[in-house]
């Protein structure tokens, strides 16, 4: 088998190691890849949002599958250009990916089909969006309806944050187009859970729910990031939770796309919020793609080789038998760049150490290989260190050992991933 992997960050690193973890016959090609990657297989300089170039690449290798990691190509069209060619490939079309690449599009689809989500008003005018704000009341959240590399929410505690969050995005165009409309949206109270769905556009089947750690700092504070590190599985998202999702959010939002004429087929990810007491699950956002850095920690903990499930969804023929757990515990820290999320500094030369666990996986963010063969920083994210145990808090500890060992000059992570869930289980002893 010859699988053209697409992306070049952590996830995809993740999604590399499994694939060749699984199969170590497995030719795997990755385009553009990173330093991580380049150790399982060949990487090609051929950026993930190049249609016409992934294309030809893609006729050139005759790949038997491939598999589509960030949003942005799938946005932009990517797997329909690889269809119209005969490529088999793993994720969305440009109208199904909509339901990330539009938070406006995903909201109306929500509310036209009865899943559960926060009350929303869309806006392209800031004076709009702040009486919409009012009639809402604080806390609210304010949303920018493009894509935004997961940064583009701000959770407004007062009706004046939440009018300088609204200026910043519709008038000093903060998110760029990203947010030239915004959702002005109700404040949802409760934990948030991911829950990643293999689907084929019908038939679909759960993954282990994860939930990631969106702020800075420790204790969820600080700014809004693309993720500081996630954890599975969390005692929270118990068996019923899930099927209620599944019955109550994530078939009726594959049958109103297939309504609409967007069948989505590939990796549906359902950001949900639930209520104090585990009960409830609403929906904060769609994802139309493995998400970053819980694909990280739920990979090694899955049983069973990944490829054929992909396959199956890509052939449109996905298998609903339920996917095979280690029965472990998994821990992801993200060791970010100075001044990241803002600034991040790139170009710091990077030591890592010189053994690892088999235990402990290192995927590689946003590094780059220097022609003199330095090892430096090139992204804000620049390293997902997963620990697997036994038990959580072995596996944080492993996580945060790794991470504290990797070198490089301001590096910044947080050594407190999965404390919620590690709190309940210290009240549950």
């Amino acid at each position: 088998m010859k699988v053209l992997l697409v992306g070049g960050g952590a996830r995809e690193h993740a999604l590399a190691w499994k694939l060749t973890h699984d199969d170590p016959s497995l030719e795997l090609l990755a385009a553009p890849g990173n330093p991580g990657i380049a150790e399982l297989g060949r990487c090609v300089a051929v950026k993930a949002t190049d249609i016409a170039a992934l294309l030809d690449l893609a006729r050139d290798e005759r790949p038997d599958l491939t598999v589509v990691g960030p949003e942005a190509p799938l946005a932009a069209g990517l797997a329909d250009a690889l269809r119209e060619h005969r490529v088999l490939v793993f994720g969305p079309s440009e109208a199904a990916a909509r339901i990330e690449s539009s938070k406006a599009f995903a909201k109306q689809l929500m509310l036209d089909a009865g899943v559960p989500t926060a009350r929303a008003e869309r806006h392209v005018r800031a004076d709009d969006a702040k009486r919409a704000a009012r009639s809402l009341g604080a806390p609210l959240v304010i949303k920018a309806s493009g894509l935004a590399a997961g940064k583009g929410v701000l959770i407004a505690r007062t009706l004046g944050e939440a009018d300088c969050a609204i200026d910043a995005m519709l008038v000093g165009h903060s998110f760029g187009e990203a947010g030239n409309e915004i959702l002005v949206e109700e404040f949802m109270d409760g934990e948030e859970v991911s829950l990643f769905v293999l689907t084929d556009g019908t038939r679909a089947v759960p993954m282990l729910p994860a939930q990631d750690h969106k702020r800075l700092l420790a204790g969820d504070a600080g700014p809004n990031t693309g993720g500081m590190g996630a954890y599975a599985p969390l005692s929270l998202a118990t068996a019923a939770l899930v099927d209620e999702a599944l019955e109550r959010i994530v078939r009726p939002t594959l049958r109103a796309m297939r309504a609409a004429g967007a069948p989505f087929s590939g990796l549906l990810y359902a950001g949900l919020m639930v209520a104090p007491g585990g009960t409830s699950p609403r929906v904060v956002e769609f994802n139309c793609r493995f998400g970053d850095p819980e694909t990280e920690a739920l990979l090694p903990l899955l049983a069973e080789p990944l490829l054929p499930r992909l396959l199956g969804v890509a052939n449109g023929e996905a298998d609903e038998t339920p996917l095979r757990w280690t029965g472990r515990h998994a821990v992801t820290t993200v060791v970010a760049a100075s001044g990241y999320p803002d600034t991040p500094r790139l170009g710091d030369a990077i030591t890592l150490p010189s053994s690892t666990h088999a235990d402990v996986h290192v995927f590689h963010a946003g590094t780059a290989r220097q022609s003199d063969g330095r090892l430096v920083t090139s992204g804000g994210r620049v390293f997902a260190v997963t620990g697997v145990a036994d038990t959580l808090a072995a596996a944080q500890r492993s996580s945060v050992r790794m991470a504290s060992s990797i070198q490089f000059a301001g590096s910044q992570y947080r050594a407190d991933i999965a404390w919620r869930e590690l709190e309940r289980h210290a009240g549950a002893a």
